[in-house]
């Protein structure tokens, strides 16, 4: 792992700074990458990964932050794991939908059905047509069964998610443990997904929609270029995706 020493004044020390850090850059990966300084794991001690202290452990705060709702977190730069602040998700809604809300993506044939068996889980509309969203959690172990997919059923499950989180239509809100028929807590910490409107609102999410998918893209690579000026381009394409067709 790549970090910065236990003295180094510029390390991040806990769950917060790295949720103050996040909305000072804009978005952050979270894990090391082709641009230099562009992630939490080059700004934080590389000795306590993977050791369960909640106070020092990276991989435990990514579950408190994401919890907190004080940002958004899900695998957003190149299908990996990474944070975006409240203000720039907009931008990356804009860019990464093209604009379209997911019923519409679907009514123009631009989702699939294994994408829209998710969704219809996520979402429903009240009698007066209004988006509405479940008030229970749902663990991705579980919303892989309700959505029909495993032996016998539908594939690529980890593939779905993913593609739905880069496109910014699920988030990540919470990790859970599964619970036995004893109610006792076991296995390894689980997600929660939800569309980010459930979140924070659905003015807040679609705040960019009336700015063009190209040009809430080129905010995204202009940020870039500004916090890590050693960037290219090359780099910054595959941490963020393609220029939207047509532009």
């Amino acid at each position: 792992m790549r970090g910065l020493e236990w003295n180094d004044p510029y390390r991040i020390r806990t769950w917060q700074e790295l949720i103050n850090w996040i909305n000072e850059v804009g978005f952050l990966p979270l894990f090391a990458n082709g641009i230099e300084g562009f992630s939490a794991e080059e700004h934080v001690s590389p000795d306590y990964w993977w050791t369960g202290i909640i106070d020092e452990d990276p991989w435990e705060w990514r579950e408190i932050i994401a919890a907190s709702h004080q940002v958004a977190y899900g695998k957003f730069f190149d299908q990996k794991a990474g944070f975006i602040s409240l203000d720039w998700l907009p931008y990356f809604a804009n860019y990464r939908r093209s604009g379209y809300d997911f019923d519409a993506r679907w009514e123009d044939g631009l989702a699939n059905r294994r994408e829209k068996k998710i969704m219809d889980l996520l979402t429903s509309k009240d009698d007066d047509g209004d988006i509405t969203f479940p008030d229970d959690q749902i663990l991705s172990t579980e919303l892989k069964k309700k959505a029909g997919f495993g032996k016998g059923g539908e594939k690529n499950y980890p593939g779905i998610i993913t593609g739905l989180q880069m496109q910014t239509y699920l988030v990540i809100t919470d990790f859970h443990r599964r619970r036995n028929k004893r109610g006792e807590e076991y296995g390894m910490p689980v997600s929660v997904m939800l569309p980010p409107e459930a979140v924070w609102g659905y003015e807040v999410v679609t705040g960019a929609y009336k700015e063009s998918p190209a040009k809430s893209r080129q905010r995204i690579v202009d940020r870039i270029k500004e916090q890590f000026p050693g960037a290219d381009d090359e780099d910054i394409t595959k941490m963020i995706g393609k220029k939207p067709e047509g532009i």
